[in-house]
């Protein structure tokens, strides 16, 4: 794994100056602590910094390929690059190391941008064409791994893995973008349609750009998407069967390393099944961790701790508590952006637990998206069943009335929280989901927005974009749109973004085999039933697993990566909580009432309302301005 870096002059090719590079690289060392690079020709630079993985002496960056004529900067893993290796040799190709680096150039020699259709991996590069003078800049289907792009004021375009890398280009301007904020406040995390600084934009998941000289910079062009309208046919039997094939094939690709490697473990569904297949392809003990919390009811190592001993692994558990909250300087830090997604916290704890042992650890991510294991891809498929029994013109009056009248009762039993689910029957099944999948709503904000941020907004509603994805998607039902738009939106913006920053930031590689692009397109053509049965998801997935794993952890009821934030901003951070509203950052910016921020505050702190999630990201925003060096 590693941090890339560059800059590309497109309309004039203009000298780079190479230490202008390698500072860009010098913040991305927490990325490559193992080796650096730095390559110029006129009009482009590219740099590198290399945590070694595979080959670890062999394949150094920038590379040239074996003709000179291409050089590639590279982050990520290709699984399936002995398999193209062998096809490509084939033809013809040579070879002077034995990492998939040399592969990727190989490949683009041979396909050009079809090479991109034949990489398995999680990956972002780019690579540099001297003869057709051009710059490819290329991310993974699904976006395990990130690249952020800048226009500067001299015309250039500046890439680097994460923000702090274009954060080293002096040309680089610090304007928060209100569109960016109005998306962050609305999920908690700054999506990829945005970044939080004017100016600057992310490369999409499945997307490449192309860019020649002497031309206009175009726009990034998709070159993969995930299909839910196709539906495949076949017995539970047989469909889980194929299933297992997969998930064997997706895991042991992964356990490909020439360094330690082990998994994350949190008892759940996704990372015991990915340890079971692990343990089944490994002949020495599996190196397993998890986190835990000061908060009982929130503490999952007890389940983590009967799957490791269950397949006998090397296991090393930790808990959590507030007093680490000291560290949320270091997790802002991280980040860049505003992120407020509080398991991060717990999950940069247990990338810290895996780095003491290994360089690898596997993890279940992408699973709750790909094979509708969320609660609220479950409730909507229902909500939607509700909406074709009634017509619009009568649901929403209907709904809506009743939605607005019941109480926002953030104490109540959770049967007596119908308020949201009430709106949500209200509007479309577009409207309904990303209301539920947003942080706080659009009223909820704008009461809280200054009249210049309502301003700069001009009308810009978060929620729009989700909407629009899920309208446009290939899909055949309301449960697939759901999914589409937590594969595309969520996915690469919270889940994946938390796990590369968090890992990255201790220089420990995460991969995830539940993320294998064919295992993904098979989850997508599951019929509806395999997916969700008697009101919870993951139902094949389930079925498939219990050869392997115990019903109490199959079945038990989906926790997730929950942090006890609520708690510990009412008790021994409420403090914190109160000072938001004060804070010089906060105020300075001109981006909100401060007298709401404080209701806001007390309010949770009285326990009135659960707050604890807008509070959170008050304060993750409150760190990364800090960060950024902006205060309006």
């Amino acid at each position: 794994m590693c941090g890339i870096a560059g800059i590309f002059h497109a309309e004039t090719p203009k000298p780079v100056d190479p230490a202008r590079v390698e500072r860009m690289c010098e913040a991305l060392v927490h990325r490559g602590p193992d080796g650096a690079g730095v390559w110029t020709a006129p009009g482009v630079g590219l740099g590198h910094r290399r945590l070694s993985v595979i080959d670890l002496e062999g394949s150094p960056q920038p590379m040239h390929s074996t003709d000179g004529r291409c050089v590639i900067v590279f982050n990520g893993e290709i699984y399936n690059f002995r398999q193209l290796r062998r096809e490509l040799e084939a033809a013809g190709a040579r070879f002077r190391t034995s990492g998939d680096t040399e592969v990727i150039l190989a490949a683009y020699q041979r396909w050009g941008l079809d090479c991109l259709e034949r990489l398995d991996g999680m990956f972002a590069f780019a690579l540099y064409d001297l003869d057709r003078r051009a710059l490819l800049l290329a991310r993974d289907r699904f976006g395990v791994k990130p690249l952020f792009l800048a226009r500067l004021s001299d015309g250039s375009l500046a890439f680097a893995s994460e923000l702090k890398g274009l954060l080293a280009h002096p040309l680089l301007r610090r304007r928060v973008d209100p569109k960016a904020l109005d998306a962050y406040l609305a999920w908690g995390y700054v999506p990829d349609s945005h970044a939080i600084l004017a100016g600057t934009r992310k490369l999409p998941a499945g997307h490449f750009l192309w860019a020649e000289h002497g031309k206009p910079l175009p726009e990034p062009r998709r070159w993969w998407d995930i299909d839910f309208s196709q539906r495949a046919h076949g017995s539970e039997a047989d469909l889980s069967a194929e299933l297992l094939h997969l998930m064997r094939e997706a895991v042991q690709s992964r356990m490909v390393a020439d360094v330690p490697l082990g998994a994350f473990l949190s008892g759940g569904v996704d990372s015991s099944s990915v340890v079971a297949l692990m343990s089944e392809a490994s002949a020495a003990p599996v190196r397993t961790c998890s986190i835990g919390f000061d908060v009982e009811s929130l503490d999952e190592t007890s389940h983590a701790e009967v799957v490791a001993q269950r397949f006998g692994t090397d296991h090393t558990a930790r808990r959590v508590g507030h007093g680490d909250f000291a560290a949320v300087d270091e997790l802002a830090a991280m980040f860049d952006e505003p992120f407020a997604d509080a398991s991060a916290l717990p999950t940069w704890h247990v990338c810290r637990l895996a780095r003491e042992q290994v360089t690898v650890a596997l993890s279940g991510d992408g699973a709750d998206e790909a094979f509708a294991g969320y609660r609220r891809q479950v409730f909507h498929r229902q909500e939607e069943r509700v909406r074709s029994l009634l017509p619009a013109g009568l649901r929403a009056p209907l709904f809506g009335g009743l939605g607005r009248a019941w109480p926002k009762a953030d104490w109540a039993p959770r049967p007596l929280r119908a308020k949201a689910t009430l709106l949500a029957l209200a509007a479309s099944g577009e409207e309904g989901y990303s209301r539920g999948l947003s942080a706080t709503t659009a009223e909820q904000r704008a009461a809280l927005y200054s009249p210049e941020l309502a301003r700069d907004l001009a009308g810009f509603r978060a929620e729009d974009e989700v909407v629009d994805l899920m309208r446009t998607a290939p899909a055949r039902s309301g449960l697939d749109r759901a999914q589409y738009a937590d594969l595309a939106f969520w996915l690469p913006g919270d889940i994946l973004t938390k796990i590369d920053r968090t890992s990255m930031a201790v220089s420990l590689e995460a991969r995830e085999p539940l993320l294998d692009h064919r295992l993904v397109e098979f989850a997508a053509r599951l019929p509806e039933r395999m997916r969700v049965r008697r009101g919870t998801g993951k139902y094949l997935l389930k079925r498939c697993m219990e050869r392997y794993l115990p019903s109490d952890i199959l079945y038990r009821p989906k926790q997730g990566f929950v942090t006890p934030i609520a708690e510990w901003l009412r008790g021994p951070l409420a403090g914190e909580a109160r000072a938001i509203a004060a804070s010089p950052v906060i105020a300075e910016s001109g981006f909100f009432d401060g007298s709401a921020l404080a209701r806001l505050a007390e309010a949770h702190i009285a326990g009135r309302a659960d707050n604890s999630r807008l509070l959170w990201q008050l304060l993750m925003l409150e760190k990364s301005l800090t960060r950024l060096g902006i205060s309006g």
